[in-house]
C-alpha cells in the first residue's frame, strides 16, 4: 500500500506542510480489495428534461446549449479517447455503460428503460426535479417572483431543499455536483480503461464562471450576471474544502499501488496545502476543522472506512463554512482568484 503520513507533515498548531508533497508517497504492498461506489447524480426516475427547466429559464438553457456538459452528448461517443477507454474495460460503449453515464450522461426512465437524453444537464447539477420542480415554480398567491414575500420564498427554498433541489445558495451542494465527477473516484476506470485520474486544474471559481455561468436570476433574466467578489470568495473557500473531501474520498476507492491511488492522494495533499496556506490568511474555525481532521488520517490504499469517515467530517465543516461565511471578511482570497481572462 501507499501511505501519505498526514499526521507527521501536516501540523496545524503551526508546522509547515510545504514537504508534504517532497515526501512523497510511500509504497508498500496491497492489501485486500474494497469497494467503493461513486454517489448517483441523478435519479433517472425523477429526471423532466432540460425543455421542462426552459418553460422559466431559456436563457439559462440556451447558456447550456453551448457547453462542452450540453455537447458532450453527441461528440463524446465519436472521441476516439473514449472508444479506447471503453475498449480496455470492455464495454459496449459510452453511452451504454454505466461507468461513463454517472458522470457524463442524464438518464431517464421511459417506459421501464432507461436512455441517455442528455449530456450534464440542469438535472445533474441542480438534482432530478419531479419531487420539487412545482414547489421551486410557487411563488404564493400572485404567481410572480418579483412580488413574492421573502417569507415565502425562504419557504419555498427550504421545502424544495428538503426534497431534492441544490440551489445556487448552497455552494457547497453546488460544489459538490462539480467535484463528484471531477476527482474521478474510479479505480479501474483509470487504472485499467486509462482514463485521467480528475481534472488537474479544476478550480470551482474559474470553471463555474466561464462558459458554465448563467446567473439570470438576479437581473430578472434578461442579463447574465457575474458573481460578486464576496461571492467569489466565499466560493474560492469552498472549491478548495470540497476538492479536499473528494479527493479523500477518491483515495478511500485505492486498493493497489498504481496511477489511480497516487494520482488522487497527491491530489488531497496539494489541495490540503493550499487550504493551509490560505487558512494563515483568514483565520476560520471551520478551515481549521477540516485541515485538523484532514491531518487526522492515513492516506494509504485499503483504508476505506477510516478515509470515507474524514471525507464526511470534513464535509460537515464546509457546509458549515459555505453557512457562516461573510466574504465581506474575506479580503486575503482576492490575490488567489483567478482572472477573468482564465475562466474555463
Amino acid at each position: 500500500m501507499f501511505a501519505l503520513k498526514t499526521k507527521k507533515i501536516l501540523s496545524i498548531r503551526g508546522r509547515r506542510i510545504a514537504g508534504f508533497l517532497a515526501a512523497g508517497v510511500l509504497v508498500c504492498n496491497s492489501l485486500t480489495g474494497v469497494s467503493h461506489s461513486q454517489e448517483v447524480r441523478c435519479n433517472p426516475d425523477k429526471v423532466m428534461t432540460a425543455n421542462e427547466c426552459a418553460k422559466c429559464h431559456l436563457n439559462e438553457v440556451k447558456v447550456w446549449k453551448q457547453t462542452p456538459h450540453f455537447q458532450t452528448f453527441e461528440q463524446l461517443s465519436r472521441n476516439p479517447e473514449a472508444k479506447a477507454i471503453c475498449s480496455k474495460l470492455g464495454l459496449r460503449s459510452v453511452k451504454r455503460s454505466d461507468t461513463c453515464i454517472k458522470c457524463h450522461f442524464t438518464m431517464k426512465n421511459n417506459d421501464g428503460k432507461l436512455k441517455a437524453i442528455s449530456g450534464v444537464s440542469c438535472e445533474s447539477c441542480h438534482g432530478a426535479s419531479k419531487d420539487w420542480i412545482q414547489v421551486h415554480n410557487d411563488y404564493g398567491p400572485t404567481g410572480n417572483k418579483d412580488s413574492e414575500t421573502p417569507a415565502h420564498a425562504q419557504q419555498r427554498l427550504e421545502t424544495a431543499t428538503s426534497m431534492g433541489m441544490r440551489n445556487t445558495r448552497n455552494l457547497y451542494a453546488i460544489a459538490s455536483s462539480c467535484l463528484n465527477c471531477h476527482t474521478v473516484p474510479d479505480e479501474k476506470l483509470v487504472n485499467v480503461g486509462g482514463h485521467k485520474a480528475g481534472t488537474d486544474e479544476f478550480e470551482l471559481v474559474a470553471y463555474s464562471q466561464g462558459r458554465v455561468r448563467h446567473n439570470f436570476l438576479r437581473t430578472s433574466g434578461t442579463l447574465n450576471a457575474p458573481s460578486s467578489p464576496e461571492r467569489l470568495r466565499v466560493m474560492y473557500v469552498i472549491g478548495l474544502i470540497a476538492d479536499l473531501e473528494y479527493s479523500t474520498r477518491a483515495t478511500a476507492a485505492a486498493t493497489e499501488k498504481s496511477t489511480f491511488g497516487l494520482k488522487v492522494a497527491n491530489r488531497a495533499a496539494r489541495t490540503a496545502v493550499k487550504l493551509y496556506e490560505l487558512s494563515k490568511q483568514i483565520s476560520d474555525p471551520n478551515v481549521q476543522t477540516v485541515l485538523q481532521t484532514f491531518a487526522s488520517a492515513e492516506l494509504k490504499t485499503n483504508n476505506q472506512s477510516e478515509l470515507l469517515s474524514v471525507a464526511d467530517q470534513i464535509r460537515a465543516a464546509g457546509e458549515k463554512f459555505a453557512r457562516e461565511a461573510d466574504g465581506k471578511r474575506l479580503s486575503a482570497v482576492d490575490s488567489l482568484l483567478p482572472s477573468p481572462e482564465t475562466y474555463k
